[in-house]
């Protein structure tokens, strides 16, 4: 018998309508939980929302500090980037959000979690594989696997009859989620992979048409894989990556619109913006370039596709992760520089770079005359390497 349930909370459509329902349906006392991820949102407004929808208690919690910290960071040290393009800004946000869930139901004694996440989606698994991996005999409702309501269109309808305030409409009811990351757009108006977004939906990044008609030009330090400072200023990680979505997000940078294949086998439109996680890639690589063994970078991009796939998977609390991660982190020590960046109407260039541990040498790269490089030995090196091939027959 259920009689407690915490609820991850946002104060968006799914999960306002869903404390009611879950008191309708189980008879229980629902604890709204809301994590401060930096979604710019009123989060006294949401708490009270909570409280007046239903809930017996609604914690909101600033999760900011932890999160781009001990989730974004290591996520960025990995270089994880899932199909090629997607950044992961609503995947790396899922494993802390019930995490603390998990936490405040221990600390209130609750006999479930509950999530707002849909029956198609990838996000029900990433909260639920990490309850599961933190308290196992958690018992975990996800009410679109068990309502009758079809499609947000039904959900609104439902809100309106009980008097619960929500911001989605029939005409504009795609759904929205953000963090200090990034903002996702899918759904709805969205669905159809043919029609462009219209200009008014971004709200991170500025139009290429608006963004500054002057380049500009600024440094971002790294400390054992971690940005630190921008233009050499220390920041805390929330303050720097909310730093940098101002600067990169008024050059109209981290924009993307892509088909991306979820976890439960379908096909999906996304929209994202992601600009200071954008320029965090570009700058990081560039420090990378100079601090990094070859074979030991080359390892790494081959490992990353499948460490970005754990992450969109919803696999952040598992074994194979943590001992990838262990990896990424040690190797990573090495990465402390600086990058300098020319940010242009959506461009991120990398102009400049330079680390302490460098290990490019101007004496080996110079095309000019040095001392240190015999470049008759390069003849014996190809003749070695290629020898295989000259006595491949069937490559002829």
């Amino acid at each position: 018998m259920v009689r407690k349930i915490v609820l991850a909370y946002s104060g968006g459509l799914d999960t306002s309508v869903a404390i009611t329902w879950l008191k309708e349906t189980y008879n229980a006392e629902v604890v709204a939980f809301c994590a401060d991820l930096g979604q710019g949102e009123d989060l006294k407004a949401v708490r009270q929302k909570a409280l007046k929808t239903g809930a017996s208690k609604a914690y909101v919690e600033d999760l900011r500090e932890e999160f781009v910290r001990d989730f974004v960071f290591p996520m960025l040290r990995g270089n994880a980037v899932y199909e090629g393009t997607y950044l992961l800004g609503t995947s790396i946000a899922r494993p802390l959000i019930a995490k603390r869930q998990i936490e405040i139901a221990v600390r209130e004694g609750a006999d479930a979690v509950a999530h707002g996440a849909t029956g198609k989606g990838n996000d029900q698994i990433r909260f639920e594989m990490t309850c599961y991996a933190l308290k196992p005999d958690i018992k975990i409702i996800a009410p679109w696997r068990e309502w009758s309501f079809d499609s947000r269109e039904s959900l609104i309808d439902y809100s309106r009859k009980h008097g619960i305030p929500v911001t989605a409409t029939k005409k504009k009811p795609y759904s929205t989620d953000m963090n200090l990351f990034h903002i996702s757009y899918e759904g709805g108006i969205l669905e159809d992979p043919w029609k462009e977004p219209t200009s008014d939906m971004y709200t991170m990044t500025a139009p290429l048409e608006k963004a500054p008609d002057k380049p500009e030009y600024m440094e971002i330090t790294f400390a054992e894989g971690n940005p630190v400072g921008i233009n050499g200023k220390k920041l805390s990680p929330a303050r720097l990556l909310q730093r940098l979505n101002e600067i990169a997000g008024r050059h109209g940078i981290g924009r993307v619109d892509i088909v991306e294949n979820r976890y439960v086998g379908m096909k999906s439109r996304g929209v994202y913006e992601t600009p200071g996680g954008t320029v965090l890639h570009i700058a990081r690589k560039a420090v990378e370039s100079l601090t990094l063994d070859r074979e030991v970078k080359h390892i790494l991009e081959g490992l990353m596709p499948k460490y970005a796939e754990m992450i969109y998977y919803g696999y952040w609390f598992s074994p194979e992760r943590m001992a990838l991660q262990t990896m990424i982190d040690s190797v990573q020590k090495k990465v402390t520089g600086t990058a300098r960046l020319k940010l242009y109407k959506g461009n991120c260039m990398v102009t400049g770079r330079k680390a302490p541990g460098s290990l490019y040498d101007t004496r080996l790269a110079t095309f000019e005359a040095e001392d240190v490089y015999n470049q008759k030995d390069a003849e014996g090196f190809i003749r070695l390497n290629a020898l295989r091939l000259k006595v491949n027959k069937d490559l002829r």
